[in-house]
This record gives C-alpha cells, structure tokens and sequence, in this order.
C-alpha cells in the first residue's frame, strides 16, 4: 500500500491513481511531495482488468534535476532584470546627457558666428568644442538606438518597398561625403520589380551606415560598387563593395561586437563602433541576416538579405459610366469629345428617357446627362423614374441645355438635381460645379465599376 510507504501522502496523488484504474489511461507527470521535500517523475498504469481495479506506480527521483532547472530560472529570471534595469539606466541616462549637451552646443556655435567674429585662436577652439560635442551626440544617439532595440521598445513596420528608391534615396543623401573622400559611388541599378519585406526607414539606416563605414574605411581614389543580386530562399541581397584595406579572418569573427573597433581606435576616422551591431539587430529583426566577406589588401563586401515580395500587377483604373440621354446629335458629339480626355471614363448613349430609364437600371452609370433644361417635364419625369428604383435612385441626374435661366435654375433645386450645365458647359445651380460633377465619375459613384458589371 502506498500509505505504508509514505504515510504523509497528499490526497492528489489517490485521486490521480484512481482515474487510472477507473478509464485504463496510464498517466505520466511530475509532481513534489512536500510531505518528503522531494521531485518526482511518476508513471501510472493499470494492472490487469477493470474489475481488479490495480495500479502499478514507478517513481523516479529527480529533485536535483529539478533544484537545477528552478535555480537556472531564477538565475535567468534574475539577469534578465538586470538587463531591464541596464537599457532602463542607459535609455535615462542617453537622453539626461543629450540635453546639457545641445545647449553646450547651441552656444559653441553662437561664438562661432557671433559679432565680432572670434580671432583665429578662439575660432580653432570653438571647431574643437564643437567637434568633439557632435561626435559625443552621436554616440549618445547610438546608444539610444541600441539599448531601444534590446530592449524590445522598438517598433519597426514591415511592407513592401522598393529596393531601388531606398537605395536611390541613399545615394542622394551620401553622394557629398563620398566626393569630399575622392571616393567613386557606382550603382549599376536595381529591378525595379524587386520588393524586400521590411521597414523603409530602418533599411535606409542600414544601407547609409554600410556606405559611410566603406567611403571611411577606403583607399583614396576608391569606388563602392552597390548591387542587388538575388539569393537563395526567395531573398534579395544588398551588397556594399569596397577597395579598402579589408579584414583578416580574426576581425571577421569580431565584426558585430559593440564598441569593438576592430583595431581603427587609434586611426584618423571617428566612430563608435556600435553602428554594425545596430545594423545586425535591425536586419535580424526584419527577419533578414546580415554579413561581410573581406580579403587584406583588396577590400570587404559587407552585405544583407532579406525576403522578397513579387511586384504587384499593374492597376486598372476603374472605369467610370456617363449615361447621355441626348437627341441632339451635336450635343452628343460635345459630350463625347469633352469625355474622351478621360480613357477611363465611358459614354452610354440614348435618344430618349423610356430607353435612358432601362439602361440606367441595367448598367448603373455613375452619372446621368439629360440633354434638356431643368424645367423640361422630360427631366422632371426621368427623375421621378429613377427616384422610384433602388438600382437607380442615387445616381446623381445633371440637366444640359444650351442655356439656362432664372427658371431653369429654380427648376432645377427643385427637383434635387445635382447640377445644370449650360455651353460652354458652365454651372448654372448654385452650390454646384462642373468640376466635382466629373470628379464624381473618375473617383466613383453609386454603381460598380465596369470589371464588376460591365456596361460599354
């Protein structure tokens, strides 16, 4: 009996024991005895028949696995508010530092351009607050960019982009620095069809750090070459070539290490060395993967990959409906050569209001010309006609004559037109123009567009 084994027992342990003798369904768990002070891992099974009603138990001891497994969580449980309070100390002490330091800034540059202008000694000592203060900035920037993002506070979109405008844009903004280092940008192009999944702003952040760290790290003429290739697993890979000095293998293997300069401390060139740990954390939570190959004495090719989405179809612009209801030939002939500036736009034509009422039902244009004044009894009639059919009772009714007076316009409010058009098709209802009549048509009415239920 297990109560002659371990008289203190919980009475889980009979109520687990007897649900396997009741359904058959042997049980495995893990459970602590607090009556023992023990861990153990425990298989439940019945013996024989039903009716017998036997349960065979194995007990295996596993408290020191368990004591490690809980001391392991604490620890980690631990470190990992330790981290917290690490991002949270540099996060609030980034942005506590920023604030004395722009306005050590602002006033360094008002020396600078103060009256009367500094003498040459102070102009040289100005330069060197002011240098020294932009760089100390942008360390302080980087620190907030990196302790954000381990932190897990950054936010970043994923959408198509287009490859070739955030790439264009980035030559653009790092064109100048580049000449200044007499180092040749090339940029063979980009598929325009190519789309990476990610955040725009991000890549750019990526692509101008690997540019700037190659215009650095170059030999004097240089060039970068910039390309796109496609890679494996649906992916696009972004590469940036340089004709530096390159790495060797060891500094390969520290390349993404926070503040590991890779040897560059004591050059001329400024830097943090956080900029490629940046890089790598953004890419990698793009879902993308980051990397470099380098040869000593040639140059490095530091590049990034990151899923592609196929270039969306080309959109049709909806194609919009105008019913004329016009037995004026010439009339007619205005009205269509006024619609075909617009190929989206499509004319539907009838001679009188019995046919105009059945095609308007049918194809629901998005906008009906009566070739009449307002005051003709034959508009008055097709408004009614129209008002009485769900189908056609909201498409707007815009009444054409060749002129329009005092009556024509009370006529027309009246009945609720949406407009009165007089050569050279000018409106004549208050409130109304030509203008938003058309916009109507282009940007869409009541009715659905011609791929859902062609009319023309």
């Amino acid at each position: 009996c297990v109560r002659s084994l371990m008289p203190d027992i919980e009475s889980h342990w009979f109520e687990t024991y007897g649900a396997v003798a009741l359904t058959g369904v042997p049980v495995r768990m893990q459970r602590q005895s607090e009556s023992l002070l023990r861990w153990f891992d425990i298989y439940a099974f019945r013996l024989g028949s039903a009716a017998a009603r036997e349960v065979a138990v194995l007990f295996t001891d596993v408290t020191e696995r368990k004591q490690n497994e809980l001391s392991l969580e604490a620890a980690k449980a631990e470190a990992e508010r330790a981290n917290r309070a690490k991002s949270d100390f540099l996060l609030s002490m980034s942005h506590e530092l920023r604030s004395p330091l722009s306005v050590m800034l602002g006033y360094a540059q008002l020396i600078e351009g103060g009256t009367p202008a500094p003498t040459p000694a102070q102009q040289d000592s100005v330069q060197q607050i002011l240098s020294a203060g932009w760089y100390l900035l942008g360390l302080i920037n980087e620190i907030l960019d990196l302790t954000t993002i381990e932190s897990g506070q950054l936010v970043l979109s994923s959408e198509a982009i287009s490859l070739n405008e955030v790439l264009e844009d980035c030559r653009t903004m790092i064109e100048l620095q580049a000449r200044g280092a007499g180092i040749d940008l090339r940029f063979p192009g980009v598929e325009p069809s190519w789309l990476a999944q990610a955040d725009a702003t991000r890549i750019k952040q990526v692509v101008l750090n690997l540019l700037s760290n190659a215009i650095k790290y170059n030999s004097s003429p240089g060039h970068v070459d910039v390309r796109c290739t496609e890679a494996p697993g649906q992916r696009v890979r972004v590469s940036v070539e340089d004709t530096g000095l390159g790495l060797s293998s060891t500094q390969l293997a520290h390349l993404f290490e926070p503040f590991n300069r890779l040897g560059q401390e004591s050059g001329g060139e400024p830097g943090t060395g956080i900029g490629l740990v940046i890089c790598k954390r953004l890419v990698e939570l793009m879902g993308g993967r980051i990397g470099a190959d380098s040869q000593p004495g040639v140059g490095s090719c530091f590049w990034f990959e990151l899923d592609t989405k196929p270039s969306p179809a080309p959109k049709r612009a909806p194609v919009r409906a105008v019913l004329c209801i016009e037995q004026d030939t010439l009339r007619l002939q205005r009205v269509e050569e006024l619609l075909a500036r617009w190929p989206d736009v499509c004319l539907l034509r009838a001679c009188n209001v019995a046919a105009g009422i059945e095609i308007a039902r049918s194809a629901r244009p998005d906008v009906i010309l009566m070739g009449a004044a307002a005051s003709d009894p034959s508009v008055r009639q097709a408004k009614r006609l129209l008002a009485q059919h769900p189908r056609t009772a909201k498409i707007p009714v815009i009444a054409l004559a060749a002129g329009a007076g005092p009556g024509d316009i009370e006529a027309g409010l009246v009945a609720e037109l949406s407009g009165h058009l007089a050569q050279p098709w000018q409106n004549k209802v208050p409130g109304h123009t030509l203008n938003p009549a058309f916009q109507r048509i282009r940007a869409g009415g009541p009715s659905a567009t011609v791929q859902e239920n062609p009319r023309c």
